[in-house]
């Protein structure tokens, strides 16, 4: 079931009494809001990575500017990892298991089809909705700690995945304009 966006008008620590669903605390909720401001959900700073990917085309999509350079395809499945990694790591959860192979860097499959697009970007929004869903169960008071095998905090890591989106996103974006002019 996905986890409904904030309403950041309403006090994050009450109930919503239409719904009777509590709200995460304030800084799972600043979190929620950062990783969505991230991923899609209207900003300051401009483009999300939803948005950037919105209205691709597998030949755009696939378009290197060098040989041995990474491709926007790419670029989506790599960030669609990355969220499942973090949500593992809040999770503790080490049988939840990646869609694609290799992970971490999957091909895009072959031969490239504007369905076969549509369903990775699927992966990548399903990657960000179940990550949310973990950051809003995740206990508060555990966002300073460690995580395991990781020199960073559960903190860190939900704010470093909201950077992680942006900073794809303005490589998809270079992709995009250096194909239109190049």
């Amino acid at each position: 079931m996905p986890v409904p966006h904030v309403d950041w008008d309403k006090d994050a620590s009450t109930t919503d009494p239409e719904n009777t669903v509590a709200s995460p605390p304030p800084t799972i909720s600043l979190l929620l809001r950062i990783v969505d401001q991230a991923f899609d959900t209207k900003a300051w700073h401009g483009t999300t990575l939803r948005g950037a990917l919105r209205g691709l085309t597998p030949d755009v999509a696939l378009w290197r500017p060098a040989p041995a350079r990474h491709n926007i395809w790419e670029y989506l499945l790599h960030a669609a990892y990355w969220k499942y990694i973090v949500r593992r790591r809040l999770t503790r959860d080490k049988s939840i298991r990646f869609a694609r192979t290799p992970s971490n860097w999957p091909s895009p499959p072959a031969p490239a089809t504007v369905k076969s697009l549509k369903e990775d970007i699927r992966l990548l929004v399903e990657e960000h909705l179940l990550l949310r869903e973990a950051i809003v169960d995740f206990p508060a008071n555990r966002l300073n700690a460690k995580a395991p095998e990781s020199q960073w905090t559960y903190a860190d890591h939900i704010h470093g995945i909201a950077a992680h989106d942006l900073y794809h996103t303005g490589q998809v974006q270079l992709l995009k304009r250096l194909q239109r002019h190049g």
